[in-house]
């Protein structure tokens, strides 16, 4: 699963059915290497922090039970490994950039 940025299109998912992976990708150039984007907040420069509820919300995702019950299973297993911020509501994400 991908949470995909670019300053034309904004945020949206790719390859929602893919619940073994998540990451951060920003496409094109940006002032900053941590561009303000409303439901992800960057920890550093490498990895960011996705609201868990921004997820199902972004164009691309999938709107059936089915997929929204893979995504829940997917977030509690991110759970047990440490990647769920629960003061934040957040799944922690490494951060890819493509030009």
């Amino acid at each position: 699963m991908i949470v995909q940025y670019s300053s034309q299109g904004g945020l949206a998912l790719a390859e929602a059915e893919d619940f073994r992976k998540f990451k951060v990708l920003l496409r094109g150039s940006f002032s900053s290497m941590r561009p303000v984007i409303e439901g992800v907040t960057f920890v550093d420069d490498d990895n960011a922090l996705v609201g868990i509820d921004v997820v199902p919300a972004l164009p691309g995702a999938p709107a059936g039970a089915a997929w929204l019950a893979g995504y829940a299973k997917m977030v509690e297993a991110a759970g047990k490994y440490g990647w769920i911020d629960e003061e934040a509501r957040s799944i922690r994400s490494h951060v890819e950039r493509e030009a």
